[in-house]
């Protein structure tokens, strides 16, 4: 049996930001839960709290914080959260100093970061994590969190995996943040992980259809942290392919173009044009729709020998696709109050929750997953 909620102290660093926001109104439900907003500003951090209020159960708090700041450790200790979760991305070319700052203090820490890098090398603080009894989770988002409890759920019987292909495709008009648009661009056309032919950021296409409303979308290889875990994890080594689409054809063969540049060394880092491309991006932001979603494909040997392939797809529609990154953190959060989170030590987040942990986190958003066929 479950046990009953514990109360508990979260906070949210980057709480009013994109994701950070819309995690703060997921855990929002939970009576037993104080959730402090924190970020530079304390007045957008109470401007959320006092939106969120009408609707709230938890009890919801501001904070100003700065992770940059030398005195950090010592606002985080006179917080004394019990957990704190780090939405400040991009994640790609931060350290770990968030995360060890928790473990000298005693808390656990999640992110919900999905740069390749970032999330594999997390186990460096394992020791440092055990010794200081936290749970330290870093990936605790779309990847490799959500698709990696798809694949463990479409690889259920298999005695091995060949290949595991995945796919996230937003709809144009549903809201973008900086952060990720900046996390995407410091890979366009740079040499992604493959074990076969060379593989770059947003070079080459290919194609998925969606359920309706969705339909064709293209594709092109981006650099996440299930190039690296998956092919380790699954028996097999499975060939491992991600990639990202633009709803809009001219959108989606711009970053082609763009990494067709960055390759021949016309443009060293997109990332560097980060405001400017999304200014850019935002002239069209009536265009299209607000329908996105995610796919991911197996195909293996069960173990009598005989080939299993499965297919699985998420629909996002009304524009709730941002909500869907958040949903392993507050998944997470909900297993800490029920105490069924018994795991200490750093690690990414893979294995730790399963689709219907994710499905519990959708209520109340136009979000849908299931098993298609293949």
């Amino acid at each position: 049996m479950t046990a009953p909620p514990r109360d508990a102290h979260v906070v949210v660093i980057g709480g009013y930001g994109f994701f950070g926001r819309r995690l703060v109104e997921r855990l929002s439900v939970h009576a037993s839960l104080t959730v402090t907003i924190a970020g530079r500003s304390l007045s957008k951090a109470q401007a959320l709290a006092d939106a969120l209020l009408p609707t709230a159960h938890a009890t919801l708090r501001a904070a100003a914080i700065d992770i940059h700041a030398p005195d950090f450790d010592q606002h985080l200790q006179a917080l004394a959260p019990d957990l704190l979760i780090h939405t400040g991305g991009p994640f790609q070319g931060q350290d770990y100093h968030v995360a060890r700052v928790c473990i000298a203090a005693g808390v656990h820490y999640i992110d919900l970061a999905d740069g390749r890098v970032f999330v594999q090398d997390i186990v460096t603080l394992d020791e440092a994590a055990r010794q200081a009894d936290v749970l330290v989770i870093s990936g605790a988002s779309s990847v490799p969190a959500l698709s990696g409890a798809a694949v463990d759920y479409l690889t259920r019987d298999m005695a091995s995996v060949r290949s595991i292909d995945i796919g996230i495709s937003p709809g144009n008009r549903t809201e973008r943040g900086l952060s990720t648009i900046q996390a995407i661009l410091t890979y366009c056309g740079k040499p992604l992980p493959s074990a076969g032919e060379p593989v770059f950021g947003w070079s080459g296409t290919w194609r998925h259809t969606y359920p309706a409303p969705i339909g064709e979308r293209l594709m092109s290889p981006c650099d996440v942290p299930d190039l690296a875990l998956f092919p380790q994890r699954y028996s097999g080594t499975p060939h491992v392919r991600f990639g990202a689409g633009l709803e809009l054809h001219f959108l989606h063969r711009g970053m082609n173009v763009m990494a067709a540049l960055a390759r021949v060394g016309l443009i060293n880092n997109w990332a560097r044009y980060t405001r400017w491309l999304k200014a850019v991006s935002d002239w069209f932001l009536n265009w299209g729709s607000d329908v996105g979603g995610m796919h991911l494909r197996v195909d293996g040997l069960h173990a009598d020998g005989t080939s299993r392939s499965r297919l699985w797809h998420l629909l996002a529609i009304r524009g709730d696709g941002p909500y869907v990154p958040t949903l392993a953190a507050a998944a997470l959060v909900r297993r800490f109050l029920e105490g069924t989170l018994p795991q200490r030590g750093a690690m990414p987040c893979v294995g730790l929750l399963t689709l219907d942990d994710f499905a519990r986190e959708t209520g109340g958003l136009a979000i849908t997953m299931q098993e298609a066929h293949a």
